[in-house]
């Protein structure tokens, strides 16, 4: 991190200074520390537009600029809640899937269970019209597959968004909501109770918009490559040709995410976006097993001993433990440990831990108490 973190949320709260130009200054060298200690021939030479170059000109002199209400408005917020917290990009706690994309938000908004965000996540978007079908595919879908270990992610828009949320918190698991609007914004209004049950199961609500930002059309665009970033795959349960839900599958080809698609009735218009994407090299999905099998693959875990009706012996599964699970096991107990303790006792950093606990829990070897982990 910077000296001073409060220097990311400022070069973040800069105007016409897109997340794609901060990460393009940031590997070249310019830190928001760095940056804010230049002058304005400096600003000029990296070809900063002219309303950034002003902001930062008014920052240098300490006058009171809309830029610095927005800082101060951002920390007040964080304030106020003992579950809130901004991550800078280079914050261990960011999320590191999202760190890699070609333009990852220079901070985060976050409330909630922060280990969430370094978890496997897998979204599920669709339609705000979707059908009784729809909905019910993707509570299904999730409850399943947050049941497996895998974190939900989703929009917590109406329709396919709001019942794949509900499929994870009526499992009591973790689910990720990413706002299109600021973190203190709950839209749509309707789902305020859900994004309280979110909450409560350990689960935690992300934006990269300001406390403060209303629900512009143009920012769910932006919030989707979020949702798609930080997931290691995107499912689409039912979407129009021209939806928001395509939108976030075509930015997950890009960041090199698996994408599965739920088919439908040739005569619903809402699987017309699914099929399109099969035909372009989405996963023909059929069965929530398909996408564990899958996720499993990259996991570097097998699909038949993601089911626990399906594992076998402790011994059969150990021989198929990478180098790095095994190590990790022998440092598990058989009582219950908390993430912290377990990371202190084998040296895995946060991140690296959260991946080899997901991926044990998968084969059945560790099992999620309340406070941590033990192993079975």
């Amino acid at each position: 991190m910077t000296v001073d973190p409060k220097d990311w949320i400022t070069v973040a709260a800069l105007p016409d200074l897109g997340a794609a130009s901060i990460k393009k200054l940031w590997d070249a060298g310019w830190t928001p520390e760095k940056l804010l200690a230049v002058d304005v021939i400096e600003w000029q030479r990296l070809g900063l537009k002219q309303k950034t170059i002003n902001a930062l000109n008014g920052l240098s002199q300490n006058r009171n600029t809309p830029t610095l209400t927005r800082v101060t408005e951002a920390l007040a917020w964080q304030e106020r809640f003992t579950d809130a917290h901004i991550l800078p990009v280079t914050h261990t706690d960011y999320p590191a899937l999202l760190r890699e994309i070609y333009d990852p938000p220079a901070v985060l908004f976050v409330r909630g269970n922060l280990q969430a965000l370094n978890l496997p996540q897998l979204a599920i978007v669709g339609s705000r019209n979707a059908s009784v079908t729809g909905l019910k595919q993707a509570y299904d879908f999730s409850s399943y597959l947050s049941g497996h270990g895998l974190v939900i992610t989703s929009g917590l828009a109406l329709g396919i968004d709001a019942s794949a949320h509900q499929g994870a918190v009526d499992k009591a698991e973790k689910t990720v909501a990413v706002f299109g609007t600021g973190i203190d914004k709950l839209y749509p209004a309707r789902n305020r109770n859900l994004a309280a049950q979110i909450l409560e199961q350990n689960g935690c609500w992300v934006s990269e918009f300001f406390p403060g930002t209303p629900p512009l059309t143009s920012n769910f665009p932006k919030r989707n490559r979020i949702i798609s970033g930080m997931s290691t795959g995107v499912l689409v349960v039912e979407a129009a040709l021209k939806s928001g839900s395509l939108i976030t599958a075509r930015m997950a080809l890009e960041q090199n995410r698996e994408v599965f698609a739920i088919p439908g009735a040739l005569n619903n218009p809402l699987s017309k976006g699914g099929h399109r994407l099969i035909r372009d090299g989405a996963y023909l999905i059929e069965s929530a097993e398909e996408i564990i099998e899958q996720i499993g693959q990259i996991l570097g875990v097998f699909s038949n001993q993601l089911n626990p009706e399906h594992t076998s012996d402790e011994k059969a599964l150990t021989d198929d433990l990478s180098p790095s699970e095994s190590l990790l096991l022998n440092f598990m107990g058989f009582e219950v440990l908390h993430i912290d303790q377990i990371s202190q006792n084998s040296g895995f950093s946060l991140p690296e831990l959260s991946q080899l606990l997901v991926a044990l829990e998968l084969k059945g070897l560790v099992a999620q108490h309340a406070g941590g982990y033990m192993r079975l």
